[in-house]
């Protein structure tokens, strides 16, 4: 199922005749491209690298903080990134989207958040 965030996407493009449309990774996607990678850029204004283990296990790295280890998988029925971390009874889920060759985490409460991805466990930087 796609979901469409209107005001979110809004943000991503003010024009679909103008500019390309942001689009919504399907499960298998998101699958391929976080499995074994990691996304590196900035949560709610602080760097961050976060590792995806293809056992489903994820672990979360900020400067100054400790290493947050849970797990992560992919629904396939809502097409979206699920995480579990500790201390969290329910898994929480983030959209995956591509607008102009850049990667966006996006959910109701998670404005268009940019990241990259780099091959394979990258969580400190070169």
């Amino acid at each position: 199922m796609r979901h469409v965030l209107t005001g979110a996407l809004m943000m991503l493009s003010t024009s679909a005749f103008a500019q390309p449309v942001a689009v919504q990774l399907d499960a298998e996607e998101v699958t391929q491209l976080l499995s074994g990678n990691t996304a590196v850029g900035l949560w709610e204004g602080t760097p961050y690298r976060q590792y995806f283990g293809t056992d489903g296990v994820t672990l979360f790295a900020q400067p100054d903080a400790r290493t947050t280890r849970g797990e992560w998988r992919v629904d396939p029925e809502n097409d979206e990134y699920q995480s579990l971390w500790p201390g969290d009874t329910e898994w929480e889920g983030l959209l995956v989207m591509i607008w102009m060759d850049e990667y966006y985490w996006l959910s109701r409460t998670t404005p268009p958040t940019p990241f990259e991805v780099l091959e394979g466990e990258q969580l400190v930087a070169e």
